[in-house]
């Protein structure tokens, strides 16, 4: 064939012929780069698990606010989370409660109510879910804390996954940033990350607060979180911490934490020790309101230079019912959310 080609000047044609097979191939390996990096990207992406603290029951507000409606067909604050979550990328939602609302929570709060858009399942927090070769001590009835709640899904989420309080308003910014940053955390190990929200717009118009103020290093990662309480906007405008007698100010932007934390599997693990240590600890058998919160388990990993925890920015605005003549301002809010169509009028569409 060559000797057939060069006889009617087919070098040229030969030489035509051999560019565009490399040309071909060139193209394929391309085509074969950009499957590889989809793959990769594919395996890489995970949809993370959204945990809801759902136990508890808030004295203030004095009722299960979990399953308070505020929306306009009667949604509750959990119904936005959920729908927030779900377009954030979350895969599954994971529901921490307690047995005696149980038969009720479930009845309102399932996979079918979120069109079977998200995968649900329940895990449940008792004052008795402790190590072995622990117990309830005497007197004690208070719930052991947020963090004791967290480990409550150490059985039920094998991802990354996101924390939030059931009865807080996060907002679809807020959702979406976490979920974007926990997707790229699969096999990950001791990076955790929070959402910060500036001081300025998580305040009640009806009484105090309390915030963990977070200390953030110049890389963005979480230095300290400290508890404050009795937060709030005093006469002059403001923003204000009671401590001791004192008015300590605060930056209208200063980051807090409202308890939207996401974490690696490998967080549940931290969290059992660091639990016996805390049951084990003099203080702690003393005081039968003491409790094993997010923050002191996060300031532990932190302070040892197990864990780091990068706070990622938000232009969310926080709102909540920590006092009932919060839920009208509430309600409210999430009327002007749907004209400005950031929600539906009717969230799940029956």
């Amino acid at each position: 064939m060559v000797g057939a080609l060069k006889k009617r000047g087919g070098v040229v044609v030969f030489s035509q012929i051999i560019a565009n097979f490399a040309d071909l191939t060139a193209q394929a390996l391309l085509r074969q780069g950009r499957t590889e990096n989809r793959l990769k990207t594919e395996i890489i992406m995970v949809k993370p698990t959204l945990l809801v603290l759902a136990a508890g029951m808030g004295s203030r507000y004095g009722s299960l606010k979990q399953m308070d409606g505020v929306g306009p067909n009667g949604e509750a604050i959990i119904d936005y989370s959920i729908y927030d979550a779900i377009r954030a990328g979350f895969g599954k939602v994971v529901f921490v409660i307690r047995h005696s609302f149980a038969d009720a929570f479930k009845a309102m709060f399932n996979a079918e109510r979120f069109g079977g858009r998200i995968e649900v399942e329940y895990v449940f927090q008792e004052l008795d879910y402790l190590p072995a070769g622990f117990s309830v001590p005497e007197g004690r009835e208070k719930p052991w804390g947020t963090n004791h709640a967290v480990m409550m899904g150490a059985d039920a989420v094998r991802e990354p996954f996101a924390v939030i309080n059931a009865d807080d308003f996060y907002g679809e910014d807020a959702y979406r940033v976490i979920g974007g940053y926990l997707s790229n955390l699969d096999g990950s190990r001791n990076n955790y990350c929070m959402v910060g929200y500036e001081v300025n717009k998580t305040l009640s118009e009806n009484g105090t607060v309390s915030r963990g103020v977070c200390t953030v290093d110049g890389e963005g990662y979480l230095a300290s979180m400290v508890e404050r309480t009795k937060i709030e906007r005093n006469a002059d405008g403001v923003i204000v911490f009671h401590d001791l007698g004192d008015d300590v100010a605060l930056e209208e932007n200063t980051p807090v934490s409202m308890n939207l934390f996401g974490f690696t599997p490998d967080y549940f693990d931290y969290s059992k020790e660091e639990f016996k240590a805390f049951l084990s600890n003099p203080q702690t058998l003393a005081n039968p309101k003491a409790e094993f919160f997010i923050p002191l388990m996060v300031n532990k990993l932190i302070g040892n230079g197990t864990a780091k925890m990068k706070v990622l920015h938000t232009t969310a605005k926080w709102f909540g019912v920590t006092y009932k003549e919060d839920k009208p301002a509430l309600m409210a809010k999430i009327e002007a959310l749907i004209a400005e169509g950031v929600y539906p009028r009717n969230l799940w569409g029956k």
